[in-house]
Parts: structure tokens; sequence; C-alpha cells
């Protein structure tokens, strides 16, 4: 799905049309009387930028470091490893039939459905290169791309509106406590898993372990509990272990009534953005996070470029394990625009409607962790020129 006609003007979609957000949206070509002395100026300056990168070292400040410079150079990284854990989510499966209700009470259900797994490491090392933490967007030929809230909630079908948790530092000792109250664990073997771990942690192993023993005790609240658990370790809030999820994501579990007024959506979003930054350095060599997320959000918008599949909300993927980094580049390199599906949700919208909130411009912030958020440099993903 392509947008064929781009020389006519686009219209903004109905729900953001009246709102007063939309002035995001206005793009307007103004000439602007430049001094003289302001190209001799930039001339100057231009020795400060990199071969083949930003001249303003002001703007990309950590382009220094970033993967993109080293490529440049020739240097080139490794493929990068991927923490994904889809296997671990269809390991466990669905949940009993006694906890579906709180289950889906939580609004986080969908995510039982939404992983792949596997993962094409050469597109997503790619995609990787082209972003920067400073706009929080891949820079392409064709403009700026990246994913946004209503990506979120047309692939996932997770809340952006609600209530964000601001998590606390957590102590060993008040995740040992958290556990124990939370999933009715021993104090020992609480200590023991942690230890285990090197810190707030415990292995999704274990969670799985816990989730099957309260279901044989008829523990139906803990035993939802350790299932939400889970379920946001092996995705939202996947890390670089591979094994591991870290404790304080279960105090957003401790009333699973309240549980449901988180935006989920949000959340994931501020988790996968935190991720590309890191691994957009130069001395990363692992990708963390809910790859599934970031995987089919590049199969949405490329279906003419790249040779996959993709039908909301249920996801399946055919990964091309035979094409490296190298050759995606090149593919990037030739982008045009007709190549990319910018609003590839548009028959899905009866399902799931565009939330203005998709719009908001600023910081998102979900505990300790804030990216920046700028819808205001893909407007073309919002249904404008």
């Amino acid at each position: 799905m392509t947008t064929d006609h781009v020389d006519e003007p686009v219209i903004p979609a109905p729900d953001v049309q009246d709102d007063p957000m939309e002035v995001l949206a206005v793009v307007k070509d103004i000439p602007a009387d430049i001094p003289a002395d302001v190209g001799a100026e930039a001339a100057e300056d231009q020795h400060q930028g990199f071969p083949g990168g930003p001249s303003d070292p002001s703007v990309l400040t950590a382009y220094a470091d970033h993967v993109a410079c080293s490529v440049w150079t020739g240097e080139e990284r490794l493929e990068l490893k991927l923490s994904s854990h889809g296997r671990k989510v269809h390991s466990l499966g669905r949940s009993v039939p006694a906890i579906e209700g709180l289950i889906a009470g939580t609004r986080l259900s969908p995510l039982i459905a939404c992983s792949v797994d596997t993962n094409d490491r050469g597109l997503l090392s790619t995609f990787v290169e082209r972003w920067h933490r400073e706009t929080s967007s891949f820079h392409l030929p064709v403009g700026e791309l990246t994913v946004t809230l209503d990506d979120v909630s047309s692939l996932l079908h997770l809340p952006v509106i609600g209530d964000l948790h601001a998590f606390e530092p957590l102590h060993v000792d008040d995740a040992v406590q958290m556990l124990v109250d939370l999933l009715m664990v021993s104090p020992e073997s609480a200590k023991a898993k942690t230890v285990q771990c090197h810190g707030p942690y415990v292995r999704l192993q274990w969670v799985r372990d816990i989730y099957q023993r309260r279901c044989q005790a008829g523990h139906w609240t803990v035993a939802a509990r350790a299932y939400l658990f889970h379920l946001l370790g092996c995705t939202l809030f996947a890390n670089k272990s591979a094994t591991n999820v870290h404790v304080v994501y279960l105090k957003a579990l401790r009333d699973l009534i309240m549980t449901e007024r988180y935006t989920w959506g949000v959340a994931a979003l501020v988790h996968m953005y935190d991720q590309l930054n890191d691994a957009s350095m130069s001395h990363s060599r692992q990708l963390g996070g809910y790859i599934t997320l970031l995987q089919v959000t590049n199969i949405a918008g490329f279906t003419s470029t790249f040779p996959w599949s993709w039908s909301p909300p249920l996801i399946r993927t055919k990964t091309v394990k035979s094409i490296r980094t190298p050759l995606y580049r090149e593919r990037l390199d030739r982008l045009r625009i007709l190549d990319v599906c910018w609003i590839p949700y548009g028959e899905h919208q009866e399902v799931r409607d565009f939330h203005v909130k998709s719009c908001y411009s600023g910081l998102l912030r979900w505990g300790s962790v804030a990216v920046y958020y700028r819808p205001e440099r893909v407007m073309r993903q919002f249904g404008y020129m």
C-alpha cells in the first residue's frame, strides 16, 4: 500500500481536524531574509561537522559516538544481537480459564498474541543505524519516520491515555519483600533468586514455575499476577539479559483493578525508545526491548520495499535471514516516498480509532526513564504533507 498522488493536498484525519493540537501539522514555506554574513559564518563552522554526517554538531550532539559515524568511516559493526522472548510467551501459552477475566481486565491481554519467535537482525540493525536520540526518529532519504503512539495503539491495542506509573528505584531488600507479598513465595526463596541475578531481578523461568504452583493451589489472583509479570518481562519490558525481569514492574500489578488505568502503550514506547537510544551507540552490540513492536512497525510501513506480509491485529511475519545489513542499507538508500505506506492503519481504524493524544509533543516518562516524543517531525505519518 503506497501513496499514489503525493502532489495532491493530504486531508487531515477527521479526528484531529478541529482539535487545537492540529497546529503541529501546519507546514509553511516562508521565504526568509538571510543576512549576507550568515553564509560566511556557516562556512567557517563547516569544519566542525562530520564528513557525510551533520555539519552542525550542536544538533545531533551524540553523533561522534553514534554507529552511523563508524559506518561512514568504514568501521562496520556486527549485526545486533536481539533479545526476543517470543518463544517464552508461547511456551507459557494463554492463561488458565479461571484467571482470563482478571487478565482481560488489565487491558494487557493483546500482548499474549503479539510476539514473534524470530527476528530479522539485518533489518533491525540497519534501522538502528538511522535512529537518533535527539529527534527520536529514523533518518531516511524520504525524511524522518518513527514509531508513534498511534502505531502502538493500532498494533498492540494498548491504552495510550491514563495514569503514568512513577516507579521508584528498588533496593534488593524491597524487591524481596515485594516478591513475598505479591507472589506468596518464602523470603529465603526470593532472596536466593535475587542473589542469583545479582540485583532486584528474577529469572523468567522461576516466574513461570510460580505461576504453575499458584494455579495448582487455586490462588487465582496471585497466579494472574505471576502470569502478567512474566508477560511484561517478555514483551514491553524485555531487557538484554534474555532471562531476567526487573521486580519493580511487579509493583504495577499489586492491585489488578488499578492496573487497567495505566497507559501501557506509553510504557511500551518509552522502553523501546530507550533501548534504541542505547543500541544506536557504536559501542553497543545488542538491542533489547519489545523487538516485535519495532519489527512489525517497519513491516507495516514498508510492505512495497521488503518481502513480508502483515494483517492487524494478528502478527504474522516471514523472516528473511539471508538478507544482511549492507543489502538493507542499500535498499534504504534508494527509498522513495512512493515506497512508504505512510498511514498503514486506514482500514483498521474502524476497529481502533486514531486518538488525538498521539499528536502530543514533548517528553514521555515511565518510571525513571524519560524520552523525547516529537510527532511534528513525522507529519506524513499523521496524514499531512
